[in-house]
């Protein structure tokens, strides 16, 4: 047979931009140190596909049930024995890979895995989708009917897996008749999933059989042999997708994983920032509420206040790396600030009430009053620090429903009772020691 010539020049545009994709996000200097330790994981995967492009690699991954012949297939592929088989489930219980050096110079790798229905199958049926979403093609194999549990697996991996052949393997065991009734059953039942030419059959491990020898004097002596390997299509429609999509593929495949690894990313930095501003607010109001129930002078506490909001506006500005001047703070302030007014009237006036009852009050009644107005004012900053964050994480921007919409939705989500009483618990614990 014929070495296919090697793979097309056409997808070098496309590997160009899957390489200048990878590289951006390796080397994404806006990225925290947190969120790169957090996924550090998927920044070695990155790095590996980035190699595998740089190297004009391509990996072509195995999956499929155990005992379907995954590694014999490979072997055959290879003409030499690679990777493991035997008669015992779950022979091949990690990812292993081999260069395929009967094409484009070795520039090809054969990777097996663990069977699907392995028992500890959930880790490896793990193993299995990273595998996939790191490969350019996919051979699922089966020896037989495709049953339930394979038709889900191959559902998943079609999910994640960018080019896909599916393998009847062991057709040695069937009549002509049964393998063309076999083939199209499984046309039929992974239509939509698989295109009919990206079916085909092999024979990689042929069982052995016996065999009648008759010499010239006529004696028969029986014995037993074992047919070659036959896997003439599977070869040879490998090689077709490698010339006409090698590249191109390759390069889909690595864009797809860039792709998911962005959304990550991106889903990784909000819970962190989101984690990052909750502190930040939380310390802020536990300050402000403290700072407001200490402050003896009626009234002038509120101003006090409105210091403590700017500076933890501007704080919030700076974790999610859209900072802002203090004049940017004190309008974003007053904005957030006259939406609660608005819907918060009845709130704010007890907070006025109260500052003034605190300047006359005595001895434990300055103590639960002082409480009581500094959980207003711990609330109040635990709002507008939430309406803030919500600001920043959104580019800087209220959305279509407003300043008043977002303030609103705001105030629906929080269990005000619940807040205010811990925050009225947080504030005395440390008020105690102080009066």
């Amino acid at each position: 047979m014929t070495v296919p010539e090697p793979l097309p020049v056409n997808g070098d545009a496309h590997l160009a931009l899957a390489r200048d994709s990878l590289r951006e996000l390796l080397d994404d200097k806006r990225v925290p140190p947190p969120v790169r330790a957090a996924l550090a994981e998927e920044y070695q995967q990155l790095q590996v596909l980035l190699d595998k492009i740089e190297h004009g690699h391509v990996h072509i991954a195995v999956f499929g049930r155990v005992s379907v012949g995954k590694s014999a297939l490979l072997n055959a592929l290879l003409g030499a024995m690679r990777f493991s088989t035997s008669p015992l489930h779950g022979e091949t219980t990690r990812a292993d890979h081999a260069r395929w050096q009967e094409y484009d110079a070795g520039g090809v790798f054969l990777i097996d895995t663990p069977g699907i229905n392995e028992v500890a199958g959930e880790a490896r049926e793990q193993l299995a989708h990273d595998v996939a979403t790191r490969s350019d093609l996919v051979m699922f194999v089966v020896d037989g009917d495709i049953t339930d549990t394979e038709l889900k697996a191959l559902r998943q991996v079609k999910g994640v897996a960018q080019r896909l052949v599916l393998v009847l393997n062991k057709i040695d065991r069937y009549t002509r008749a049964d393998r063309e009734l076999l083939l199209q059953t499984l046309r039929e039942r992974t239509e939509g999933l698989i295109q009919p030419q990206d079916i085909v059959i092999a024979a990689a491990q042929p069982t052995e059989r016996i065999v009648i020898l008759v010499d010239a004097d006529g004696n028969e002596t029986e014995t037993r042999r074992c047919p070659p390997a036959d896997v003439t299509a599977l070869r040879e429609r490998i090689w077709d997708i490698l010339k006409a999509e090698g590249k191109t593929m390759a390069a889909l495949n690595a864009g797809l994983f860039a792709g998911r690894f962005s959304d990550r990313l991106s889903r990784e930095i909000i819970t962190i920032r989101h984690d990052v501003a909750d502190k930040i607010v939380r310390n802020y109001c536990l300050g402000k509420g403290v700072a407001v129930a200490l402050n003896p002078i009626p009234v002038a506490d509120i101003l006090a206040a409105v210091a403590t909001d700017a500076a933890m506006i501007l704080h919030l500005s700076r974790v999610y790396g859209l900072p802002i001047s203090r004049t940017e703070a004190g309008s974003l302030l007053k904005t957030i600030f006259t939406q609660l007014v608005f819907l918060m009237g009845t709130v704010w006036g007890m907070n006025l009430v109260a500052s003034a009852l605190k300047g006359i009050s005595l001895g434990l009644s300055t103590v639960v009053t002082a409480g009581a107005q500094g959980a207003v004012a711990w609330y109040g900053t635990y709002v507008v620090g939430r309406a803030a964050e919500q600001y920043f994480a959104q580019g800087k921007s209220w959305g279509e429903g407003g300043p008043k919409r977002a303030v609103q939705d705001i105030l629906d989500s929080l269990d005000r009772e619940s807040l205010l009483a811990q925050a009225r618990d947080d504030i005395l614990a440390r008020l105690k020691p102080l009066l």
